[in-house]
């Protein structure tokens, strides 16, 4: 009999022979396609976003393992475990777990501190992808809700951070939610019930089983959520790229998404998740053994928030005591509003620039081209005022060490700040403004006269000049300068009358628009470029222009 020698289809082959055919088969299929034709630029700064999804990605796995050991309560219980120094201590169950996750289980300690240094690195990932859309002009149309989402998931953060930091229940942590609880009963007509509310009655309360659902529940969904749709706003718009040859604002330069930026990413994402964990395990961060367990009548000499809250405790300690009037009954302490209606000033502030920017410049064009920071003298010099204030604010939480370390009285070290925290910044934007015009001014030399080669050669009239090499087509599109931008007049309403509002935006605008030199219009930038072509083959040597014959 003849035998069928015909090779059957495996069960992959068919089982994707079947996904492929189906609807959500062929959506993957177009998606991909999509993808592979997509391009996107590639620029240094992309790396914060992939930096941060690590920093998520080691929170979540690490997050997950210590999950099963660590205990959320505040049930005070006598310490038994290896660690000898606080052999019969009393502490809370949750110290106890988490001393036992950091001696008993096996790897414990390096997850433990993963998760704490990706808690501290994702702060700082996120404040510099806000750095980077804010110098460049990123957050303009069509992208201003990709910037509050960042902004979103910059708070977040800060609240997962600090969730978590109160967990151990150390002495460290107990000081720290101390602080807080006298900041909430601080606030007029609402501050004991917001107190009753956070901690559960009397300090410390319930404020582990408060603090441990928002820490492993809340904070991950927004995070996921933030994610999620700051990606599908990313996949919707097309990415912003500086200028240079063959980009405008429509056509992209830059490489595939599928496969070469995916692979990019991939082994970034590698590097960063490769780095944390060596961190976790060379560098010891949150050492609870040392601090012992929190006590409500105690705390801890020289404690430390974590970095991205210094500015918080800064603020605090920046205001001069005694600042407090008795109104309605109640006592109002500016000792403590101010610091929350600065610090609550400042982050909105942040959150809604973009908005503020449009409606000063009258700008409402879609901007697929980013900025030199350079040639936007008043947003960089917002943005350096802007990094001095919180510079200033995170300086004066260390006020104490600061005073201590240097030998310095610690009011003297408070005046510095109180000084520095309102003069810094109006010096930071005016020198800012001046160093940005000026580099302006220089991008202009060398548009027009190219760079400086150091040949310097004799006329034949006797002078001697130095020859200047041309500006090749990328230089010139970096080099070109601000973008012309038209005046901002105030307009009436329908009445004729100017209203306030319109006056406000027309001196505003009149104050952004400073320090701006004209754009250069391309027949005078090639002329120059020309010309210096010119210059640059007349004073070549004479055995190289014979030689070229």
């Amino acid at each position: 009999m003849p035998v069928d020698r015909r090779r059957r289809r495996s069960v992959t082959a068919r089982l994707a022979g079947v996904v492929s055919g189906s609807a959500a088969g062929r959506r993957a299929a177009a998606l991909r396609d999509e993808l592979r034709a997509r391009r996107v630029p590639l620029h240094w700064t992309n790396m914060f976003g992939v930096i941060a999804f690590a920093c998520v990605l080691v929170l979540f796995v690490s997050g997950f393992l210590l999950m099963f050991a660590y205990t959320p309560s505040g049930t005070r219980v006598t310490y038994d475990g290896p660690y000898a120094p606080l052999a019969g201590a009393e502490m809370s169950k949750a110290l106890q777990s988490t001393l036992a996750i950091t001696f008993e289980v096996p790897g414990g300690l390096l997850v433990r501190q993963a998760h704490h240094w990706a808690g501290l690195l994702l702060p700082a990932a996120i404040l510099l992808q806000l750095a980077v859309s804010f110098f460049t002009g990123a957050f303009r149309r069509p992208r201003r809700l990709l910037w509050v989402l960042l902004f979103g998931l910059l708070i977040t953060a800060l609240l997962g951070g600090w969730s978590g930091y109160a967990l151990p229940d150390d002495m460290l942590s107990g000081t720290g939610l101390r602080i807080v609880e006298g900041i909430v009963l601080g606030i007029p007509v609402v501050g004991t019930w917001l107190s009753a509310l956070l901690f559960g009655g009397e300090f410390p309360g319930r404020i582990i089983e408060n603090l441990y659902p928002i820490h492993v529940a809340v904070v991950p969904a927004l995070l996921v959520l933030l994610l999620a749709a700051r990606a599908r706003r990313a996949y919707i718009e097309k990415p912003a790229q500086f200028a240079g040859p063959g980009r405008t604002e429509e056509r992209i330069v830059g490489v595939p998404v599928l496969p070469e930026l995916a692979a990019r990413a991939g082994g970034l994402l590698a590097i960063a998740t490769g780095v944390i964990v060596l961190l976790a395990a060379t560098v010891t961060i949150s050492p609870i053994w040392l601090y012992g367990p929190s006590s409500p009548g105690d705390a801890s000499a020289g404690s430390q928030p974590d970095w991205y809250t210094g500015f918080l405790d800064g603020a605090l300690r920046l205001v001069p005591p005694g600042w407090e009037f008795e109104w309605l009954g109640r006592t109002w302490t500016l000792a403590i509003l101010i610091p929350l209606a600065v610090v609550g000033l400042y982050l909105v502030a942040i959150a809604v620039y973009p908005f503020v920017e449009e409606w000063v410049t009258g700008d409402h064009r879609d901007h697929h081209l980013l900025d030199r920071p350079r040639n936007e003298p008043t947003r960089t010099g917002l943005g350096v005022s802007a990094i001095v204030f919180y510079a200033a604010l995170w300086g004066a939480g260390s006020a104490d060490l600061v005073a201590t370390h240097f030998h310095l009285a610690v009011e003297s070290v408070v005046a510095g700040y109180q000084v520095l925290v309102l003069v810094g910044p109006v010096a930071a934007f005016l020198v800012t403004r001046r160093v940005c015009l000026a580099l302006q001014k220089r991008d202009r030399d060398i548009l027009l006269h190219g760079y400086e080669t150091g040949r310097i050669v004799r006329l034949p009239g006797g002078e001697y000049v130095e020859v200047h090499g041309a500006v090749d087509a990328t230089e010139r599109y970096r080099l070109a300068g601000p973008a012309a931008m038209d005046p901002v007049d105030a307009r009436p309403d329908e009445d004729g009358r100017l209203r306030l509002s319109e006056r406000l935006r027309t001196t505003l605008a009149r104050v952004f628009f400073e320090d701006r030199l004209e754009p250069v219009d391309s027949q005078t930038r090639d002329e120059a470029v020309a010309g210096g072509r010119a210059d640059e083959a007349i004073t070549e040597p004479e055995e190289t222009r014979v030689g070229a014959a």
